[in-house]
C-alpha cells in the first residue's frame, strides 16, 4: 500500500475512534453537584415554573429532554424534563424543581451530588 492510501486509512481510523468514544461518552452521563428552586416566574423554556412538577434547568441540553437524576447519597432516582436554563452557580451540572429534589432527598440540604443521563 503506498504511503498515501496509509495515511489516509489510519485518519479514518482515528476519527472513527474518536467519533466512538464521544457517542459512548455522551451515553454515559454526567455528574456533579445539583441543587434545587422554587419560583413561580417563567422558565427560559416559556412555560410558568411548577415547583412541585419533575422538571430541571440544565446549561445547554435541549428543552423538552429528559434525563434520569440518581442522587449519589442515597440512591434514589428521578427522571426529569428539562425546561429551563441554569444552573449559574460554578460547579453545578443541574438546577432541579423541589418537587424533584424532595423525591431524591435533599431539600434540607439544598444541593447534592448526582448522575445524570439522557433517556
Amino acid at each position: 500500500m503506498n504511503t498515501t492510501k496509509q495515511t489516509a486509512l489510519v485518519a479514518v481510523t482515528l476519527v472513527a475512534g474518536l467519533m466512538a468514544g464521544v457517542s459512548s461518552a455522551a451515553a454515559a452521563g454526567q455528574c456533579g453537584r445539583a441543587s434545587w428552586y422554587a419560583l413561580h416566574s417563567k422558565t427560559a423554556s416559556g412555560e410558568r415554573m411548577n415547583p412541585s412538577a419533575m422538571t430541571a434547568a440544565h446549561r445547554t441540553l435541549p428543552f423538552g429532554t429528559k434525563v434520569r437524576v440518581t442522587n449519589q447519597n442515597n440512591g434514589r432516582s428521578v427522571i426529569v424534563r428539562i425546561n429551563d436554563r441554569g444552573p449559574f452557580i460554578r460547579g453545578r451540572v443541574l438546577d432541579l424543581s423541589k418537587g424533584a429534589a424532595g423525591q431524591l432527598g435533599f431539600i434540607g440540604s439544598g444541593h447534592t451530588a448526582v448522575c445524570m443521563a439522557r433517556v
